[in-house]
């Protein structure tokens, strides 16, 4: 894609409901934004009229069903955004494989990768605007048809999962034919996941340049790797790809919010909330509170020192840590730690 596609249409109706947007930068708002995971699905009676007797895939390639089933869900409850209606194996599709979806199955490849020989097989190079066209026509369209009322978000499956449908040839409770890959392919294992994470970053822009407000990442197979293959086979490429499209969307002035799921990472939360993410999404194994005091940064840092001077008084008394800064310490928590002690011991001073 030329830098010129990555241009937004202008002509699209005024956004009413910022309340999702806000929130995901950190901003004030009246009240708490939700949107629901397939919330375009099978739960609704007429999302399973719609799809009735129809080929999944077939359905993904049709913008107007794919605008109409995104849509369902706003008619009936009032959600603060819309999710577009796709699925992330279309992008093992561009690059060449057959993916069906099979009745009581789910998501099969007939003929998955068995041996790095078999990259050989994927297109060397994916035309992301001629084979994942049909899902930019259907953000286009929605924008139209949702007429402003919420944001839409566009979205695509992380490299190690869509990594794992390609080689385990569906879904699977353990991924040991994709896992066994890691350990026996390393060197393949990354080439293909580069391969996936190229592809990845432009399918995103190529939303965003049909209208997607904001963009969603999901690691759905993040938990079948433990913490150390984590850092190595997932991790990386979900940084890059947020750092690649929001270097691309800065170029047009662009800045598009994103959001990273990696379900059952509890042990990334850390690494996820520093890797370029506006959001990170967490599961039900996560507890809140706790999530918020790993990942509360700033917020948090303030919490601390509000809490330390409480206990020294503002007199006499002269901040410092009880140790050296670690050499990984992040420059801007130690600016954080420097205000809080200012701003709070001010305030206790004023106060006295």
């Amino acid at each position: 894609m030329s830098k010129d596609a990555f241009t937004l249409p202008e002509d699209f109706p005024e956004l009413q409901n910022d309340a999702f947007l806000r929130a995901a930068r950190g901003e004030a708002t009246q009240h708490v934004p939700v949107w629901c995971m397939r919330q375009a699905g099978r739960y609704l009676p007429e999302f399973r009229e719609s799809r009735a007797g129809k080929d999944f895939f077939e359905t993904c390639r049709s913008p107007e069903a794919c605008c109409e089933l995104t849509l369902q869900p706003l008619r009936r409850f009032p959600f603060d955004a819309a999710i577009i209606f796709s699925d992330i194996l279309v992008i093992p599709q561009a690059m060449g494989m057959d993916v069906q979806m099979v009745a009581g199955k789910g998501p099969t490849f007939p003929d998955p990768l068995k041996e790095p020989e078999d990259l050989q097989r994927l297109r060397a190079k994916v035309d992301v605007g001629k084979e994942l066209g049909y899902v930019f026509n259907a953000i286009t369209l929605t924008r139209h048809k949702i007429e402003g009322k919420v944001p839409l978000i566009g979205f695509t499956g992380a490299p190690w999962t869509l990594m794992s449908y390609m080689i385990e040839g569906g879904g699977s409770k353990t991924f040991s034919k994709a896992k066994r890959w890691l350990y026996q392919h390393p060197e393949a294992s990354h080439m293909l996941l580069r391969r996936l994470t190229d592809v990845i970053v432009e399918y995103l822009l190529g939303q965003v340049a049909a209208g997607a407000q904001a963009l969603q990442v999901f690691e759905s197979h993040a938990g079948i790797l433990g913490p150390d293959e984590f850092e190595a086979f997932s991790l990386p490429y979900l940084r890059d790809i947020a750092r690649c499209v929001k270097e691309k969307l800065k170029e047009t002035g662009k800045d598009v919010p994103m959001i990273v799921f990696a379900k059952d990472a509890h042990y990334g939360l850390e690494a996820l909330s520093e890797s370029h993410y506006e959001v990170v999404g967490l599961d039900w194994t996560i507890d809140p509170r706790s999530a918020r005091e790993r990942t509360g940064g700033k917020e948090r840092i303030s919490d601390i020192v509000k809490k330390m001077l409480e206990g020294f008084g503002p007199r006499g008394y002269i901040a410092n840590l009880g140790h050296g800064l670690y050499p990984d310490m992040n420059p801007e928590h130690v600016g954080a730690f420097v205000e809080a002690v200012h701003l709070h011991s001010k305030r206790m001073v004023e106060h006295e």
